[in-house]
């Protein structure tokens, strides 16, 4: 597993759920002093650094919705492609969410947060133009990213055929499919692969696929934002 990096986590959800997961280690907190009863009884009371609103805001970008609250921590372990094969293993109707080039950290943040409310067991991304942990993405994410583990892989379709000879069926998305999403099947271990606005799914990854489905919305709307789109995917296998 990978564990390098410092990531600075910002807003109440995201560093209360990073407080509370045993996993994360916690190096500082700095809170606005009404924020520092938060974190009593949480074992960090070393750890707090009370601080005035101007102070906060120099540490975080521009116009971040930091609710009075930011920690460094270190970045969470990844799984690769072999590791989440041995998790999802034993498990019969294990769900896989995949995402190509999705490059915008909030669009992750929210991905992240609907795939740990619908059971997905991981999400996985492509090492190259997909974001690292950030802030931002775990904002978005709302706490969530503390339950859902991340798999980064240096080859996207390769990793699916991996998930493949594990009993996956690789399920995209696609404009043109013929297939609606109600369709799909929900029995098994499935991945659903998800592209980036406008481009989709590139050809590799989309003939990696056992079946296509598309979203029915009006055809006078290009496309729905990624995140949304990933939420009605994931609600429907949850049904």
């Amino acid at each position: 597993m990978q564990n390098t990096n410092q990531v600075l986590i910002y807003g109440k959800h995201a560093a209360e759920a990073a407080l509370d997961n045993p996993r994360r280690k916690i190096f500082r907190i700095f809170c606005l002093r009404e924020n520092a009863a938060l974190f009593a009884g949480k074992g960090v009371d070393g750890k707090i650094c009370v601080v005035d609103k101007k102070e906060l805001e120099k540490m975080l970008p521009r116009e971040a919705v930091h609710q009075g609250v930011a920690v460094t921590a270190e970045t969470l372990p990844t799984l690769t492609a072999e590791e989440l094969c041995a998790v999802t293993r034993q498990r019969e109707n294990a769900r896989v969410l995949a995402l190509d080039q999705v490059t915008d950290p909030q669009n992750v943040g929210a991905i992240i947060r609907s795939a740990a409310a619908f059971g997905a067991d991981a999400l996985m991304v492509q090492d190259k133009n997909a974001p690292q942990e950030s802030g931002a993405m775990l904002k978005a994410a709302a706490g969530t990213f503390e339950l859902l583990p991340i798999c980064r892989v240096p080859n996207l379709s390769r990793a699916l055929e991996k998930l493949k000879k594990e009993g996956f069926w690789v399920i995209g998305t696609d404009g043109h499919a013929r297939t609606e999403p109600a369709d799909m099947p929900k029995k098994g271990k499935l991945a659903v692969v998800m592209g980036s606005e406008g481009k989709g799914l590139r050809r590799l990854v989309e003939e990696t696929c056992d079946l296509t489905v598309r979203l029915p919305i009006n055809p006078k709307v290009e496309s729905l934002n990624v995140s949304a789109a990933a939420a009605i995917v994931l609600y429907e296998l949850k049904k």
